[in-house]
C-alpha cells in the first residue's frame, strides 16, 4: 500500500513502501559483507596462487622439457619423460616404498594416537601433566629427533639392541638403519613417534564431544567396554579418524627430512621414497626435468588417494544420515 504526501509547492508525491528501504539496506550490508570476505580471503588466495599453483604449473611445464645441468637451454620434449618414467623399474620400487611407508605410518600413528587418546580421556590424578608431556615428541625439532634415534639405534651401544634378547630369531647385527628390512621398520617407528601426539590430541578433542548420555545408556543396558567403544564411541569419532588418516597419509607421502637424515634412502634404495627420488634426480644427478616428472607423478598419486579417502568418508556420512 502506498501513501501520498502533499509538498509545499503543491502536487502529490508517492512515497516508497517501507519494505523497499529495508531491502535496499539489507542488500548494501550483504555487498559490504561480500567485499570484506574477499578482502580477508585475498591474501590466502594470493599465497596459494604464488606458492602452490604456480610451482605446480612450473613443475608440469618442466617435466615436458629436457632441462638438466649440462643443457644451457631446455627444449620441449612432450611426454618423453613420462614414457621414461613408466618404463623405469626404480620408479615402481620408489612408489612401493612410499606407499608401504605411508600406509604403515597411517595405521600405526593414528592407531597409537587413538589408544593414547582413550587413555588420557579417563580421569586420573596428573592427567593434565600427562597430556602436556604427550605433546613433547611433536614439539621436538626433526633434527634433534633424528640425532636421538641414531644414538638409540646404534648397532654397537644402542639401547634398542636389548630387543635381541627379547624377540627370538631377531638379528640386528647389520644395524637398524643400515640393513633391510630393519631400515624401513626403523624409519616408520621414528615417524610414528614424532607424529602420533598430534593425532592423539585431535582424537582426544573428538572424544570429549561424544555425548556421555549415550555411554551411560549403553552401560545401563549391560554393554561392556568393547561394545561401548564399537557402537557408541567409534561411530561418533569416525569422521575425525578418516580425516586424520587422510592428513597422516599426505604428511607421510611428502616426508623428506626424517628419511633423508636417518637413512638417506638406503641401504641401497630400500627406504628411497618418491620425495627422496625427486631430490636425488634434481639435485644429485642434476636431471631437473625427470625430477619434475616424478614430482608430477607423486602429486597424481596423492590426489587419487585423497579422492578415495574422501569417497569413503562421504559413504559413511550418507549411511549415518539414513
Amino acid at each position: 500500500m502506498t501513501t501520498s504526501t502533499e509538498p509545499k509547492g503543491g502536487g502529490v508525491v508517492e512515497a516508497s513502501p517501507p519494505g523497499n528501504a529495508s531491502t535496499v539496506r539489507a542488500g548494501r550490508r550483504r555487498r559490504k559483507t561480500n567485499v570484506l570476505a574477499y578482502l580477508l580471503a585475498g591474501p590466502i588466495l594470493l599465497y596459494e596462487a604464488v606458492f602452490v599453483l604456480y610451482p605446480i604449473v612450473q613443475g608440469v611445464r618442466l617435466s615436458m622439457t629436457d632441462a638438466s645441468l649440462g643443457s644451457s637451454d631446455s627444449t620441449f620434449v612432450g611426454a618423453r619423460n613420462y614414457d621414461r618414467l613408466f618404463h623405469d623399474p626404480d620408479f615402481y620400487g620408489d612408489l612401493r616404498n612410499t606407499l608401504t611407508y605411508a600406509l604403515a605410518v597411517v595405521v600405526i600413528a593414528v592407531g597409537v594416537g587413538l589408544g593414547t587418546a582413550l587413555l588420557v580421556n579417563r580421569r586420573f590424578r596428573g592427567r593434565g601433566v600427562v597430556r602436556g608431556l604427550l605433546m613433547a615428541p611433536w614439539a621436538f625439532p626433526e633434527i634433534a629427533t633424528v640425532l636421538i634415534f641414531i644414538w638409540i639405534m646404534n648397532p654397537t651401544f644402542g639401547v634398542i639392541n636389548v630387543i635381541d634378547n627379547v624377540v627370538p630369531g631377531l638379528d640386528t647385527s647389520g644395524g637398524w638403519l643400515t640393513s633391510s628390512p630393519l631400515s624401513m621398520v626403523s624409519v616408520v617407528l621414528i615417524s610414528t613417534w614424532k607424529t602420533f601426539p598430534f593425532y592423539s590430541i585431535v582424537i582426544l578433542a573428538s572424544l570429549q564431544a561424544v555425548p556421555e548420555d549415550l555411554n551411560e545408556a549403553a552401560r545401563v543396558d549391560g554393554a561392556n567396554v568393547w561394545r561401548r567403544f564399537r557402537h557408541v564411541t567409534l561411530p561418533s569419532i569416525r569422521p575425525t579418524l578418516i580425516l586424520l588418516s587422510l592428513l597422516a597419509f599426505i604428511f607421510a607421502f611428502k616426508q623428506f627430512s626424517l628419511i633423508w637424515l636417518t637413512t638417506g634412502g638406503g641401504p641401497g634404495r630400500d627406504t628411497e621414497t618418491l620425495v627422496v627420488a625427486i631430490y636425488n634426480n634434481a639435485f644429485k644427478f642434476y636431471d631437473y626435468s625427470y625430477g619434475a616428472t616424478i614430482g608430477v607423478a607423486s602429486l597424481v598419486v596423492t590426489l587419487l588417494v585423497t579422492v578415495a579417502i574422501m569417497a569413503v568418508q562421504r559413504r559413511y556420512q550418507e549411511d549415518s544420515d539414513r
